[in-house]
């Protein structure tokens, strides 16, 4: 039996990356706009509020161009399938166990949380950019509210996100899972056993990488 199981395909490491990189763009672009004294040093206003703006409206395109991947949208159902034990996970968080009843699938109770929040979130920026870029639209909707909602998302996606990478820090398995696509089998027995009897085969890898170039 493998020490290793495959996790990721090389596919959805594709999305993950791309889709983080263009989140980075507009994180440090909003800075460079709304910070006074980062704008005063970065100056060139127009091109920064120009790249803010495509890396806000390309946000999407990693996960839309993911869809042609197979595994990818496997796990696109799987995020969005909410089971019982689940349920028994979230209720688990309240008990000093660390893992006394999580039993979770290949992702657990939180992560599918994050994931329809992250969307939803995405979508909510998304829409209030495009509302703000295409300024004629704002004669029938308040500016003030539009960029009230806009920046409190903002906001809001900073402090997930920086929740996700300390989470990330933490556990150096699950980073490399995400790097290299596979992790050890105990941390998989650990942390998703659920899922690990679904990836027992030998020629798991081979599987999902055909799986993926017929996608």
């Amino acid at each position: 039996m493998p020490e290793r199981v495959l996790r990721f395909s090389p596919a959805e490491r594709a999305v993950h990356r791309a889709t983080g990189l263009l989140f980075l763009v507009c994180l440090l672009t909003a800075v460079a706009l709304y910070v006074a004294p980062v704008a005063q040093l970065v100056g060139r206003r127009l091109l920064v509020e120009t790249v803010h703006e495509w890396s806000g409206l390309l946000l999407p395109v990693p996960a839309l161009l993911g869809l042609w991947s197979g595994p990818f949208r496997a796990d696109l159902r799987r995020l969005d399938h909410f089971a019982e034990h689940d349920r028994r996970w979230l209720a688990s968080l309240r008990s000093s166990d660390a893992h006394r009843g999580r039993l979770a699938g290949k992702f657990n109770a939180g992560q599918k949380v994050w994931a329809s929040w992250l969307a939803g979130a995405v979508l909510v920026m998304l829409g209030t950019g495009l509302l703000l870029w295409f300024r004629f639209a704002l004669d029938v909707v308040p500016r003030a509210g539009v960029v009230l909602v806009h920046d409190v998302v903002a906001y809001a996606l900073v402090v997930v996100v920086a929740g996700h990478i300390l989470k990330a820090i933490a556990d150096p398995e699950a980073r490399r899972g995400m790097r290299t696509g596979a992790v050890r089998r105990s941390w998989a027995a650990r942390e998703h056993a659920l899922w690990l009897g679904q990836s027992s085969s030998p020629s798991a890898l081979q599987a999902s990488q055909a799986a993926d170039d017929a996608a």
